[in-house]
């Protein structure tokens, strides 16, 4: 028996002119792109959560377009925006604006990118270290039919992680067997996250014994611990600005308002400390594990997963209204 096929209607992809969205790069691109949804964007296509400082930020006699940081690290972002092909002049101008802002992630939008500027950005991706990390970024517009245009950011140019593990582990034999253990750690655990949800996002896993996970403002953050003396596993939420004094501030206030909440919502068990001698305040949770014990490791990462989640979800929220 022969039955008629369905009749599919499908419209057409159509390329807007930046032009026309935008006029120009100072007064129309760059303040679209620091709106809290536009930079979310480009943050989650290139894996970095990213907080706006400042827009035309002065480097010496020249302006950057705009200075983010790195939720997770605090480290400086430099974006240069331009809705054209690329040119050397930019480049050059993201160049001299990394050196004088000491930023550690460059981010160069445009229209299109020579074949000669994207070997440049791979290029100074493989001859600077780990810490250091040059994108190239493409936008187009898109529309289908009379639809609202869309952007859409495509990565052209980003770090070689692979070539820059290979560097890493011809270092292997400088770092301890617990570096090296940690490392590995921080990877499967990232790993377990990616398959089961993938519900936040972990930095790049390092021989340390902590990870850091990003909550969408600078000097606020989890960080997740492993003590191999002590034999535990923690998170803590870390307040921890540039300024000791409003740190204390923010936790008083977070700690008078929230506390029983926070216990309810997160555990107990949660351990809440001022740290009048140091700059950061601290809201932890601890669990006895060892890291080091492959065979309890799936309980340690269920664990991770499940408080990680019972922080962001209380934490992130509160933390937009102080």
């Amino acid at each position: 028996m022969i039955t008629s096929m369905k009749k599919i209607n499908l419209g057409k992809i159509e390329k807007v002119d930046l032009r026309n969205v935008w006029e120009t790069e100072d007064k129309d691109f760059t303040p679209w792109l620091a709106e809290d949804k536009n930079i979310s964007l480009l943050g989650d296509v290139i894996g970095i959560e990213l907080e706006v400082e400042s827009q035309e930020k002065n480097v010496g006699p020249f302006r950057a377009d705009i200075l983010a940081r790195d939720t997770a690290t605090t480290h400086y972002v430099l974006i240069e925006n331009q809705l054209e092909i690329t040119d050397h002049k930019h480049l050059g101008q993201i160049m001299t604006y990394a050196a004088g802002l000491d930023a550690f992630s460059i981010i160069w939008i445009a229209k299109s990118f020579t074949e000669e500027h994207r070997a440049a950005i791979d290029w100074l991706n493989r001859i600077t270290d780990e810490n250091i990390n040059f994108f190239g970024i493409e936008i187009e517009v898109i529309k289908i039919g009379d639809s609202i245009a869309a952007p859409q950011f495509k990565v052209v140019a980003k770090p070689n992680d692979w070539t820059r593990s290979v560097k890493k582990a011809t270092n292997d034999n400088e770092l301890s067997e617990t570096k090296i253990k940690q490392r590995e750690y921080w990877t499967a655990l990232k790993e377990y996250v990616s398959e089961n949800g993938n519900s936040f996002k972990m930095q790049k896993p390092s021989p340390q014994h902590w990870s850091i996970v990003a909550l969408g403002r600078s000097g606020f953050q989890l960080s997740l611990t492993v003590n191999s003396q002590k034999k535990t596993i923690a998170i803590s939420f870390e307040i921890n600005t540039d300024s000791a004094d409003n740190n204390k501030n923010y936790f008083d206030i977070l700690k008078s308002n929230y506390e029983l909440q926070a216990s309810n919502a997160i555990s107990d068990k949660l351990s809440w400390q001022r740290l009048d001698d140091k700059r950061v305040s601290i809201v932890q949770l601890s669990e006895s594990f060892d890291f080091m014990d492959n065979e309890k490791r799936s309980e340690q990462f269920a664990w991770f997963l499940e408080y990680v989640n019972k922080f962001i979800k209380f934490f992130k929220p509160k933390i937009k209204g102080i």
